[in-house]
């Protein structure tokens, strides 16, 4: 286990230690691997989206068990409350005193699967806790143990039961990685792995708190950006605002969300100190995907990849025009 991070190159050494460890039992998608360990190393949540069958939870609680944190995970359900995520206050008959009950969001990752089960009132006890790293309890603020890390899983294709995720819900979320089907090849790899280890899972714990926490120091620290690419940055989601196809354009927690990420692929997967357009470029997909609402899609003219497509298409052409 890695208990100590000193340097850049140290970062990216844990990173690929991360996803060697998890690649022994989750095939055929590196870059989701990659970028979850983007969004711990850099503090920011993770929203997985993709059809059912794709291993989305078993991704999650498979990352969640190779770094040493305390783990919760949160089936949501459409009668899922509040007091459910966050603890409440239960009265004590012998000390006749109200004892405070903590809810699962008191852990360092925490897994919200099908977050599109729970309904508003319940996903609104998120939003303080996602932005602000503190729960609000009975007029009572605890600040949230660092490192603390939120992923939710999403299923787009069913509609009975859920509820939409809003707009101020999504724009805490760092990236939304997208998991459809996994390439040809990686479905042999898969049921090899299924025949040879069937459910049993082992699996080896890579990194530890103070590890997390020094990298995330390291990356706010030790990384730097040129003004070429803070205006790269703030271009890019200016132009998502000016297309007259995009009715809610990435706002300044967008562009935020897109800096941090830049640095943590600066270092990950350059193992650099400097981050460059190109680097923007990589991440804002998977950072911006989630945060537009295009006008085609709210008129009903979705496509078959749920608007993925010409989500990207817009972006590619954002881009172009800021060369």
């Amino acid at each position: 286990m890695i208990t100590e991070i000193k340097d850049i190159s140290d970062i990216q050494k844990a990173a690929d230690a991360l996803e060697a460890e998890i690649s022994k039992y989750v095939v055929g998608w590196p870059n989701v691997i990659k970028f979850l360990a983007i969004g711990i190393f850099t503090g920011g949540h993770i929203l997985i989206e993709g059809v059912p069958g794709t291993a989305k939870t078993y991704l999650a609680k498979i990352f969640s068990d190779t770094i040493n944190l305390s783990f919760r995970r949160i089936q949501s359900t459409p009668d899922l409350m509040p007091s459910d995520i966050t603890g409440s206050h239960i009265f004590n008959v012998k000390t006749l005193e109200f004892d405070f009950h903590a809810g699962p969001i008191f852990s360092n990752i925490v897994l919200m699967d099908e977050i599109n089960r729970a309904p508003p009132k319940t996903q609104s006890a998120l939003l303080e806790v996602m932005q602000e790293g503190q729960v609000t309890i009975d007029g009572n603020t605890t600040q949230i143990e660092q490192p603390f890390m939120i992923i939710a899983t999403k299923n787009p294709i069913e509609f009975a039961g859920t509820f939409p995720l809003p707009p101020a819900q999504l724009d805490r979320f760092m990236a939304r990685l997208i998991m459809n089907y996994p390439p040809k090849e990686a479905w042999i790899d898969i049921l090899e792995k299924k025949n040879q280890r069937g459910e049993s899972v082992e699996v080896e714990q890579v990194l530890d708190s103070s590890s997390v926490i020094s990298a995330r120091k390291l990356i706010q620290d030790q990384v730097s950006l040129d003004d070429d690419v803070l205006s790269f940055i703030s271009n890019l989601c200016n132009t998502t605002r000016d297309n007259s196809r995009i009715i809610l354009g990435a706002s300044p927690t967008a562009s935020v969300s897109l800096l941090n990420a830049s640095r943590g692929y600066a270092v990950i997967i350059r193992g650099s100190d400097k981050v460059t357009t190109e680097d923007v470029k990589a991440v804002a997909f998977d950072v911006l995907n989630h945060r537009l609402v295009i006008r085609d899609l709210e008129a009903g003219q979705d496509t078959k990849d749920y608007g993925v497509t010409k989500i990207n298409d817009l972006l590619q052409s954002s881009l172009k025009s800021i060369q």
